[in-house]
């Protein structure tokens, strides 16, 4: 099994979501985050530009079988790309095990 974290943007969101129901994606978890970046976000109040470095990002998730990592990733890459600085990043990590809170059940079919 592996774990899928995305940090994409906020106004990639839906897009992103829909790309992950269409490959068989039905569940992972999401937050709203906040970080420091390469990218500059440029503000304009009253006519007056300012720029900050906070960036709000948006942190997914996600849990698959070993079979739809590339599928998983493939997704999210075509999904959140603008082809501009700040558009994310994607960490791909092991999972030694899951569980079934409810029957105990453990494996990779605890995630169907």
């Amino acid at each position: 099994m592996k774990k899928v974290e995305a940090i994409i943007r906020k106004s990639k969101f839906h897009q992103v979501k829909e790309a992950l129901h269409e490959v068989g994606i039905n569940f992972f978890s999401y937050w709203d985050v906040t970080g420091i970046g390469n990218e500059k976000e440029g503000h304009v109040y009253r006519g007056v530009s300012y720029s900050t470095s906070d960036i709000q990002r948006r942190y997914l998730s996600i849990v698959v079988n070993d079979d739809f990592e590339k599928v998983t990733i493939n997704a999210i890459l075509s999904a959140a790309a603008t082809g501009n600085v700040g558009d994310g990043k994607i960490f791909v990590s092991n999972i030694e095990e899951c569980y079934r809170i409810r029957t105990g059940e453990k494996g990779g079919t605890t995630l169907n």
